[in-house]
């Protein structure tokens, strides 16, 4: 009788109005990593949704945003909600475009005088700037934050701005952010104001009254932990489990090879040359590859991570995220996560916490075995020697050599 009752529940599903895209959808799901159990569930919904959907004798053109916030109040009244149905009927909405059986949503544009500005700003840097996509959304997500600070939901009444109004959202960042970060937000503030007196929303030129940030080269030591502290956090991986591994590997990337989280994001397959015994590195920072040894215990890490963990995927990404929807790691900050939770695990609280760490740490040990400024620079890849220097300061055994003896008393006050 069950199986009886689940044969005709997917005949009923291959009938309606959704059924002949459902098993299409299933495969997708199993492509990108979900377990039986979930795809099961998210059939029973599309279940649901497509009798709820012959009922009202819906079109499949008719599918939008308000369709499904009504059939999921429908749900909510009888308890049948679980977490992750709204996102099920999303994706299910994003595979319907996909296949071309449902016209892709006209995307919301936001027609308030904040939103037009916006859209001017984001073409003014575009255009007349030729900043970089990633730099001109930063600049728009600052003027979105400030104007609506200043202004909340009332009118944009550009009069009232002054240095003083701008000056203290600028100390209100600041309180919470680097040093470094805070110049960006007084970057963008300085465009902001060029670009209202431009459309002639403000008269006076209050880009130039704003103040500076004080970020003096060489006036801070780099954060790193000392040999024994990275072997303690990369011990803490449960190299029992597939996350352990991968992250092991993650991690010997960082401490043995000095790389920066968004090479790691971006390391593929192909750069492991594995008869060769190198890697090749792809750095945002320069177009050629740069290559490096690939050492016996990343070597190790690497091949059991690939060998029993990394799932099969059309990406040809090394690291994938080991929940689905399977993928390469989206941002650094996945890469500084993995760090964060290791030295937690270890017990450390370093001031620096992110992927970087590992990096300063492997240029302060090379320091204190004797490595010139030049060879650390070039396992880094600093383009520049004035990158490398401030590692000298770490090197305490070479500047006490240095030091003056402190004068003597006496003499004149």
């Amino acid at each position: 009788m069950l199986e009886q009752g689940i044969a005709k529940r997917d005949t009923d599903l291959e009938s309606g109005v959704i059924g002949a895209y459902v098993d299409s959808f299933a495969a997708r799901l199993t492509a990108c990593g979900y377990a039986p159990a979930t795809i099961r569930s998210q059939r029973n919904l599309l279940g649901q949704f497509n009798e709820w959907l012959n009922r009202r004798r819906c079109a499949i053109r008719q599918l939008n945003e308000e369709l499904l916030a009504t059939f999921v109040k429908r749900c909510a009244r009888r308890g049948r909600v679980h977490r992750g149905d709204v996102k099920t009927l999303r994706q299910f909405v994003t595979h319907l475009q996909a296949c071309g059986a449902l016209a892709p949503s006209a995307p919301v544009v936001d027609d308030s005088p904040l939103g037009q500005l916006q859209r001017a700003y984001a073409r003014y840097l575009t255009t007349e700037r030729g900043l970089a996509p990633v730099t001109v959304s930063d600049y728009v997500d600052v003027l979105r934050r400030f104007l609506s600070e200043q202004f909340a939901n009332g009118p944009l009444d550009f009069s009232a701005l002054t240095v003083s109004t701008i000056t203290t959202f600028v100390l209100r960042q600041a309180r919470t952010m680097s040093p470094r970060h805070a110049q960006g937000i007084v970057s963008a503030l300085r465009s902001i104001c060029r670009f209202l007196r431009q459309r002639g929303a403000i008269d006076c030129d209050l880009a130039a009254a704003l103040p500076s940030v004080s970020d003096w080269r060489l006036a801070t030591i780099p954060k790193y932990l000392t040999p024994e502290e990275v072997e303690c956090v990369l011990q803490t991986c449960d190299r029992q489990t597939s996350v352990g591994r991968r992250d092991h590997a993650i991690l010997l990337l960082l401490a043995r090879l000095g790389l920066r989280a968004g090479e790691i994001i971006a390391f593929e397959l192909d750069d492991i040359r594995w008869r060769a015994g190198e890697i090749l590195v792809r750095s945002s920072k320069r177009l050629p590859q740069d290559r490096l040894p690939l050492v016996a215990d990343v070597g190790a890490a690497l091949a059991t991570y690939l060998r029993r963990d990394r799932p099969p995927h059309t990406t040809r990404r090394v690291f994938l995220c080991t929940r689905a929807p399977r993928r390469g790691f989206a941002k650094p900050s996945t890469v500084s996560s993995i760090v964060r939770r290791a030295l937690a695990r270890a017990g450390l609280s370093p001031a620096l916490k992110g992927a970087h760490l590992f990096r300063h740490s492997l240029a302060t040990r090379m320091l204190r075995h004797g490595a010139s400024l030049p060879e650390i620079g070039m396992v880094l890849r600093h383009r520049a020697v004035q990158t490398t220097e401030i590692y000298a300061k770490v090197d305490l055994d070479r500047l006490r050599a240095l030091v003056q003896p402190w004068p003597g008393t006496g003499g004149a006050r």
